[in-house]
């Protein structure tokens, strides 16, 4: 019994310890949430939401056993004119009054490369769900030299089409296709790395 206990801990010993999974929350001054849609085959509209929060999971060790969660106020938008915004705010569009919030759930991550991957996940928007794909591209992690946290940032791109989501009107002025990209810094809160650059 004595040589079975010292096997085993010896085992443990010599057994490398996994790497805890990284838990971010959103440094939401340095994340944006942005968009863009062809107006009228002449030009591409841009805007983005002001309001959202949201936290991801950054396994290092095992990057496909990352994940991302993301919450989005849609009233929130903002196209730097007053009356688009009220326009898009409107029940003809994102109906802000009955759908709030669109969200964003992982599902999973396939690694691509070193430092890129695809994250599918589920987009809930205007009360409808429907499978995202995300191409996410890692960009650094470090530690912050004014706050002394850990960071780590992601840039995100992806497309879908506003009619699979119920959002179908002036389709002959306004483009289907919605173009979106994702810029987040994450702040680390949980099983932060000791090192101050990776």
């Amino acid at each position: 019994m004595k040589k079975l206990l010292l096997a085993a801990f010896a085992f443990v010993l010599s057994t490398p310890a996994m790497a805890a999974q990284e838990k971010y929350s959103f440094e939401k001054p340095h994340s944006q949430v942005m968009f863009n849609v062809e107006h009228m085959g002449i030009s591409h509209s841009h805007g983005k939401f002001l309001g959202f929060d949201g936290h991801f999971i950054f396994d290092r060790e095992a990057p496909q056993n990352s994940s991302v969660e993301v919450t989005i106020d849609t009233n929130s938008i903002e196209m730097n004119h007053d009356v688009w915004n009220e326009h898009l705010r409107s029940e003809k569009w994102l109906n802000v009054e009955k759908y709030p919030t669109m969200t964003f759930k992982s599902t999973k991550v396939d690694v691509q490369a070193e430092k890129r991957a695809i994250i599918t996940g589920d987009l809930t928007l205007m009360g409808v769900t429907k499978p995202v794909d995300l191409q996410v591209f890692y960009n650094n992690s470090t530690k912050n030299p004014f706050s002394g946290k850990y960071m780590s940032g992601f840039t995100a791109v992806a497309a879908i089409k506003r009619s699979d989501f119920g959002m179908d009107g002036s389709l002959s002025a306004v483009g289907d296709k919605v173009n979106i990209k994702i810029e987040v810094e994450g702040i680390c809160e949980e099983n932060c790395p000791a090192d101050t650059n990776e």
